[in-house]
């Protein structure tokens, strides 16, 4: 994983986490960014929960299947219940989000695109 995404599996708790840190120098600029783009997209954990939603909603909506979620402001939280139907996705999640964070531009233009479309906190 990177230093901003986690997955993790709970056999205790037959649970698949992932965890997105978002107080970071690199995420908290791409935020700061976004948010000049379209003042509503302030990106804490709601706001990037939002635009995950959306995002995955539209490109992946399977990801989103038995996903539940629990954002705060310091960070974006989802999990499934363990399968491995649901270990894939929280895979593919992980991976969307690298993506993203790697290529910025991709965050900007969806922004500046459909930012009225998404949900904001």
């Amino acid at each position: 994983m990177s230093q901003y995404i986690e997955k993790t599996v709970s056999e205790e708790k037959n649970r698949i986490y992932l965890s997105f840190r978002i107080e970071q120098e690199k995420i908290l600029a791409i935020g700061e960014k976004m948010n000049e783009i379209n003042e509503s997209a302030y990106m804490n954990g709601y706001n990037w929960e939002a635009f995950l939603n959306y995002y995955v909603g539209k490109y992946n909506a399977d990801i989103l299947t038995g996903m539940e979620s629990d954002p705060e402001a310091g960070g974006y939280y989802a999990y499934w219940e363990y399968s491995p139907e649901n270990e894939k996705r929280a895979d593919e999640l992980v991976a969307i989000i690298q993506n993203l964070i790697e290529n910025e531009a991709i965050l900007y233009k969806i922004v500046a695109e459909d930012g009225d479309e998404i949900e904001w906190d």
